[in-house]
């Protein structure tokens, strides 16, 4: 790090020098290489400065991720499974692996909730940036009369721990129920009972998983996507957070972090950062880099403890 600093503090003396050269022999030349070297002394402290986002305990690691509709009817439910792809098409554009674990869908259309686990590096580190409640503005395309619907979604994204990490979960304390796997019909119906539901009686926290065929190793996953639950909640309260993460719980979907409206204009607004995007359809399509990058930039900017 201080090999780093060194040197773009070298480079910076030169593009002064090369600046100074320039304006004393009007050298076109020396003005567009001091330039060049400013530009790459601003990029290069641009990305130390994000880098140093990414320096929580388990940022450099896996995440996982939960989707849940909420208010809107069909449209959230349908705003819901939007967001897995979006989420899912952002993983991919950073070379990440996606796996869906769990998804229930809605009646009519979309989904109720979902669970991926993405692995790959600074998945976590990045993808904690889309914590929150997301809102959806648009003409429903399930109202025969074409009217603007508002809907909403919850995403929480929590660290997948490793499996050294002392969290002790007795046995006595989950209660496990199997059931059939659902699925489109036909072939692909699973016909034995290998998917799992966990539910931690003391926390009341509730996990499934129907991805795999064994119920053996979707036991194994629903377990690893509990442990990091667990971890998060118990963190959250060590961190005297509790009372933070109670009260997201009660005001579900009140308080959004980001809209996305469709109509009557094309805008995403994120609220934390009041950052602008009009390309809708990209963002919607996984273009969520600037939006992330915002946020953790100035997340890390506020004193310690906001």
């Amino acid at each position: 790090m201080i090999e780093t600093f060194e040197g773009l503090d070298r480079k910076l003396a030169d593009a002064v020098v090369l600046l100074d050269l320039a304006e004393e022999a009007d050298d076109a030349a020396s003005a567009r290489e001091a330039s060049e070297l400013g530009e790459q002394v601003d990029r290069a402290i641009a990305d130390l400065e994000f880098r140093r986002m990414l320096s929580g305990e388990h940022d450099a690691g896996n995440a996982v991720v939960e989707i849940n509709s909420g208010a809107g009817g069909v449209d959230a439910a349908d705003w819901a499974q939007m967001l897995v792809r979006m989420l899912t098409r952002y993983a991919q554009r950073q070379g990440w692996k996606v796996d869906l674990l769990d998804e229930l869908p809605a009646e009519e259309a979309g989904i109720k909730s979902a669970t991926l686990l993405v692995e790959g590096p600074y998945a976590y580190g990045l993808l904690k940036a889309e914590t929150g409640v997301h809102r959806l503005v648009r003409i429903s395309p399930f109202d025969q009369n074409a009217r603007r619907q508002t809907s909403f979604a919850a995403v929480t994204i929590t660290p997948d721990i490793d499996e050294e990490i002392d969290l002790d979960i007795p046995d006595t304390e989950l209660r496990i129920d199997v059931y059939r796997a659902g699925g489109a019909g036909g072939q692909h119906v699973n016909k034995t009972e290998s998917a799992v539901r966990l539910t931690h009686l003391p926390t009341g926290l509730v996990v499934q998983c129907q991805s795999e065929r064994s119920q053996h190793k979707n036991k194994s996953q629903a377990m690893r996507v509990l442990r990091s639950r667990l971890y998060d909640l118990r963190k959250a309260e060590a961190d005297e957070r509790a009372a933070n993460a109670v009260e997201r719980k009660k005001i579900e979907w009140g308080s959004q972090i980001r809209s996305y409206v469709l109509a009557p204009y094309q805008q995403v607004t994120d609220h934390r950062t009041d950052l602008k995007v009009g390309n809708v359809d990209a963002v919607l399509d996984g273009a969520i880099d600037d939006l992330i990058r915002a946020y953790l930039l100035q997340a890390g900017s506020q004193p310690h403890g906001n």
